[in-house]
């Protein structure tokens, strides 16, 4: 039997803004039938890789899994053909069956990294649709309404702007509504762009006479672009499979404001150290690179190893930063006259005291069109924040160091090592 207790406090820790009256009515539904929870969640293996934004959801799984309870993970290869029309403005292009079973065989091996095995049952979701007969597709259907469907967001603006919304996109959160039925979920865990589909499998698993999924939602962790929802189309994502080496530098580029939610989904850090690590940034005890830096090293030991992180930190290191200077590499001195009112550094006037460029208009093109890097990563701002900035790259041969003589001086400490 499990404890209750425990089980509240780890379904809620890090969830976005939970229904924890539904949560203890669940709990205390399965503890009283003296059986665990069973808790849903799906994948669509729409790429290859499982990346840090599936894991934050995959480590919530491996703390359930801690306490007892059981672990159902949907491979959606079926729904998987169809796409997941959630938040997109437009009909995904839809991928075939080859293409699918090929990033499933891959998924499967990936999410063994993260929960255990032994306490997980993985089903494909296309060893009951491809079987259903059309009149239980009708019987499906008629669970749900246009005008409902026609709810969400996503929907409601391609129909109000007259863009194409296809037949077989209203498939979707019906589909995924039905997994549930078919695995008998008491916990349903998603991100938010999720809503609209998990709490239609609660009222799904109504009409079908089943006890209803309770809605779990993790936050959407935003991609290595600090905009976007990490995604896998949108090139902006860490894979858990991929080599130490990219996933330690993919994670150097995430932006400062990025690192503590970063140590707070993707890692086991403890939350007190990740309290401690958010209150010297706050306070400008240290530099954010060397903090980004204990960040990637302790993501990338979860998914290889710590010795692998050490090295993908040395090869960062020498790659990005010490190989690319000497002691001939010129010399651009920062003062206060070059920060903002916001305290970033005008990488322009800056650029334009090396006296190598006509004018600052040029200089603007070259950072617009991807020509500029600051610590060997490409920028597209006028401005950049100055802690941490050791070179900055015009072009592809001319190299300058940074000196900082700001009285914004780095203070590092030794604190963030984790």
């Amino acid at each position: 039997m499990f404890n209750k207790e425990e089980t509240l406090q780890f379904l809620i820790k890090g969830a976005d803004l939970p229904d924890v009256d539904a949560l203890k009515a669940k709990i205390d539904e399965v503890h009283k039938e003296g059986r665990v929870l069973n808790i849903k969640f799906g994948l669509d293996p729409s790429a290859p890789d499982i990346h840090l934004g599936h894991a934050v959801a995959l480590r919530k799984l491996k703390q359930l899994q801690d306490l007892g309870h059981k672990v159902t993970i949907i491979i959606g290869d079926f729904t998987g053909m169809i796409g997941d029309p959630s938040g997109k403005s437009k009909t995904r292009n839809q991928l075939s069956k080859e293409q699918v079973r090929k990033n499933a065989e891959t998924y499967v091996q990936q999410i063994f990294k993260i929960i255990q095995k032994d306490k997980t049952t993985v089903l494909y979701n296309s060893d009951w649709y491809s079987e259903m007969k059309f009149p239980e597709i009708i019987n499906l259907c008629s669970k749900a309404t246009v005008a409902r469907i026609l709810e969400r967001d996503d929907f409601a603006k391609r129909y109000k702007s007259n863009s194409p919304i296809s037949m077989h996109e209203f498939f979707y959160p019906l589909m995924q509504a039905y997994d549930s039925v078919v695995c008998k979920a008491d916990i349903e865990l998603g991100g938010r762009d999720q809503t609209f589909n998990v709490l239609l499998g609660r009222n799904i698993q109504k009409d079908y006479g089943i006890s209803q999924q309770v809605a779990l939602f993790v936050p959407l962790l935003v991609g290595i672009d600090g905009v976007e929802k990490m995604s896998k189309s949108l090139g902006n994502y860490v894979g858990v499979n991929e080599d130490a080496n990219v996933m330690y530098e993919k994670l150097m580029k995430i932006p400062d404001d990025l690192i503590v939610t970063y140590f707070t989904l993707t890692t086991d850090v403890h939350p007190d150290k990740i309290a401690q690590i958010k209150n010297i940034l706050e306070e400008g005890k240290v530099n954010p690179r060397d903090v980004k830096m204990a960040l990637a090293r302790e993501v990338v030991g979860l998914y290889h190893s710590k010795e692998d992180a050490k090295n993908a930190e040395n090869f960062f290191v020498s790659t990005y930063q010490k190989n690319v200077v000497s002691k001939d590499t010129p010399v651009l001195v920062v003062t206060d006259d070059f920060l903002d009112d916001k305290g970033d550094l005008n990488i322009i006037d800056l650029i334009m005291t090396s006296g190598k460029f006509e004018s600052k208009s040029a200089v603007r093109r070259l950072i617009l069109g991807n020509a500029v890097k600051v610590n060997g990563v490409k920028i597209s701002t006028l401005t950049y924040p100055i802690e941490g900035i050791e070179t900055i790259q015009v072009g592809k041969g001319i190299l300058f160091q940074v000196d900082d003589k700001t009285k914004k001086k780095d203070n590092c400490v030794d604190t963030i090592s984790t």
